[in-house]
């Protein structure tokens, strides 16, 4: 949920703006306040669901806990792992690319969960190395975020671990196969 706001239009005056030094405020020709800038903000999800208004104008930025008006308390959201997909049925092999079905069964699955948000891990297994695998495990959890956003969906966090968090043995086929996974919590009310 991150947006951008822009504070008016850079005011292009032919003669140099007026200068107010008890207000710290540059004028234009017009007289009126002489305002540029842009604020980046949105709302940052914790792994732990708990949330935090952010904003950034640039110079320094900071990050609130949302809190409920009436109990004061940090508002923190139930996070569940709703789903994990083996990349063996969504990606062709050493490739971030969706197959057909795969792609199919990603939007149905973000068109109906009914999440607040998602966040979004790659794995990969240990075959290759561990550079090759760190963004292999990218591009795939990246290629997912992307169908999550074309059907409306808000991608809170992206993550690609590569090799690092096996679920299994790699010196097996079959667990190879769990570690080649994506990840996909959901956070919800």
């Amino acid at each position: 949920m991150a947006g951008v706001i822009g504070f008016g239009a850079p005011v292009l005056a032919q003669s140099a703006p007026a200068y107010n030094p008890a207000t710290a405020e540059t004028f234009g020709p017009d007289g009126k306040p002489r305002v540029t800038g842009r604020i980046d903000w949105g709302l940052w999800i914790d792994p732990d669901g708990c949330m935090h208004w952010w904003a950034d104008g640039g110079l320094e930025g900071y990050m609130v806990p949302r809190r409920d008006p009436k109990t004061g308390k940090a508002v923190c959201l139930k996070r569940n792992t709703c789903a994990i997909e083996g990349t063996d049925t969504l990606f062709a092999t050493d490739s971030a690319r969706l197959t057909a079905s795969g792609r199919a069964r990603l939007e149905n699955l973000f068109r109906n969960q009914g999440a607040f948000g998602y966040a979004i891990y790659g794995h990969t297994d240990s075959r290759a190395s561990d550079a090759y695998n760190m963004d292999l495990s990218k591009r795939r959890a990246q290629s997912v975020a992307n169908v999550a956003r074309a059907v409306g969906a808000n991608v809170e966090r992206v993550e690609w671990h590569g090799e690092r968090q096996p679920r299994a043995t790699n010196s097996t086929a079959a667990g190879m196969q769990q570690n080649r996974r994506v990840e996909i919590v959901c956070y919800r009310w």
